[in-house]
């Protein structure tokens, strides 16, 4: 009975409503159609006829010996979020010591009639061999032309000459909130599958979308699965205003409308450099950052919270030249405001290396300037011979701090020092029995408690030296020796 009331209610309802329709289409134009102005919804073929025929498939192969990625060896951001976030990575199974090949799939988008490509780094990241389906099907081998893991983006070329459809690159500053977008990609395998939906946020961070700072992603409604990496996200002019990366889903798999793009504004001088120089140079400063609370911000006499507190500084980088200390707060960079504490990684990685900026920093409740000169951020491997130091990063491990929310999830004994998130395979860190998840207490007799720590014992090493970590693994401590390559 209540059932089929409710049937009938609703069906009333709809009746009054197609009524009012119907009676507000015959107002005159001072009456409240004028107030409550009916929108159609808008068609968006238009944008797939102009956009599809430079979306294309992105299929690799690459050779892998097991498994070494730790369920909870995860990039910056995802510590707390367990299974929520689901980033569209290819098999990840198991393997065994004679290696076996890991197929994955992803999308990208032409954006010259040369045949360049952007895509996620994670899409290409590794691979053997690219091929690449366009619209029409024909398919083609591609070349890396350059990958930046810090903002997941990676640039690929079609080894075929001709000339191809490609898409133009708008601005993603120009979007506004509530703007129809549009994305393009195949998602389990599904090609040139088209959504839709609005920009719902901008400058969202701490997704854990990529190993490192440089996150500032546009966050959409617009469904998107597994293969739909490396797709254009694009505007109603058919233009790409950001490239898709990732989504939160519900764990059970269910859709929960929050997906994630790269802007394109982050993306063009990425790109450019990869075209270029194969890599990205970036600025750096060589400070350690953490988020202004309200509370600090009173304790420090500020009116509002904002900047970005220095937690600690580089013995060796341009802030400890600049005197910068400990406890500043840095409003400004170049003119530029740091409203949120991440804004400052983003402006500093895009600033000229060698330019003379001032920074605006809050002290003792008063504002100074100081002057800096910007320097490369140096990921590679230093010259050995001229300075007799190694870039931690050659070891292929990547260490994080432990926070709170580690300690509760892993069920940690060891409170302080790092976890070892990730190994890269064949690395000299692999190949010592290293493995993902275990917690670095010292190296080299040396306690290691921030990151700071552990590149200081790695850089004063040279090529050949043997280092000897000491770690925790379940209730037990253990040494492993590396020798750096």
């Amino acid at each position: 009975m209540k059932q089929a009331l409710f049937r009938a209610n609703a069906f009333a309802l709809l009746f009054i409503l197609a009524a009012a329709v119907a009676a507000a289409a015959d107002q005159p134009a001072s009456g409240i159609s004028e107030s409550v102005p009916l929108v159609a919804m808008p068609s968006f073929a238009p944008v797939v006829e102009k956009a599809e025929a430079a979306v294309v498939n992105i299929s690799t192969t690459k050779v892998v010996k097991g498994r070494i990625r730790s369920r909870f060896g995860l990039p910056d951001g995802l510590q707390g979020r367990g299974d929520l976030l689901d980033r569209f990575f290819g098999d990840q199974g198991l393997g065994d010591d004679g290696g076996h090949k890991e197929h994955s799939m992803g999308t990208g988008f032409i954006i010259d009639s040369a045949g360049y490509i952007i895509t996620n780094n994670h899409v290409v990241e590794g691979a053997d061999t690219i091929k690449v389906k366009l619209s029409r099907g024909e398919e083609i081998d591609a070349e890396i032309i350059g990958r930046d893991p810090k903002t997941d983006l990676g640039l690929i070329k079609l080894k075929k000459a001709g000339i191809y459809p490609f898409l133009a690159l708008g601005s993603s500053r120009k979007v506004k909130i509530g703007d129809w977008v549009v994305a393009i990609g195949n998602p389990f395998g599904f090609d040139h599958t088209v959504t839709s939906g609005i920009l719902s946020a901008r400058n969202r961070r701490g997704i854990g979308g990529v190993p490192g700072r440089y996150e500032d992603y546009l966050q959409t409604d617009a469904a998107i699965n597994l293969g739909n990496s490396g797709g254009p996200l694009l505007n109603l002019a058919g233009e790409v205003i950001g490239i898709n990366t990732a989504i939160i889903s519900s764990g059970s798999g269910g859709i929960t409308g929050i997906s994630f793009a790269i802007p394109t504004d982050l993306a063009k001088g990425v790109v450019a450099q990869l075209k270029e120089k194969g890599r990205v140079v970036r600025g750096w400063i060589g400070v350690i950052i953490q988020k202004v609370t309200l509370d600090l911000a009173r304790s420090y006499g500020l009116g509002e919270p904002s900047g970005a507190l220095i937690g600690d500084i580089d013995p060796d980088g341009p802030a400890m030249e600049a005197k910068i200390q400990r406890g500043d707060i840095i409003l400004k960079f170049d003119g530029q405001n740091i409203a949120d504490w991440q804004d400052l990684p983003l402006i500093v990685a895009n600033t000229t290396v060698g330019k003379k900026v001032k920074i605006l920093i809050w002290r003792e409740s008063k504002e100074i300037t100081l002057d800096l000169t910007v320097v490369e951020f140096r990921e590679d491997p230093i010259d050995s011979g001229s300075s007799g130091t190694t870039d931690a990063g050659v070891l292929g491990l990547t260490i994080k701090e432990i926070t709170p929310e580690i300690t509760s999830r892993l069920n940690l004994v060891e409170r302080n020092g790092l976890y070892i998130a990730e190994l890269e395979n064949d690395s000299p860190a692999a190949e010592s029995g290293l493995q993902a998840g275990d917690v670095l207490m010292e190296v080299d007799n040396r306690k290691v408690k921030t990151q700071a720590d552990y590149q200081k014992a790695v850089r004063a090493k040279k090529k050949g030296d043997i280092l000897r970590f000491l770690v925790q693994r379940g209730g037990n401590t253990m040494f492993f020796t590396v020798t750096v390559p």
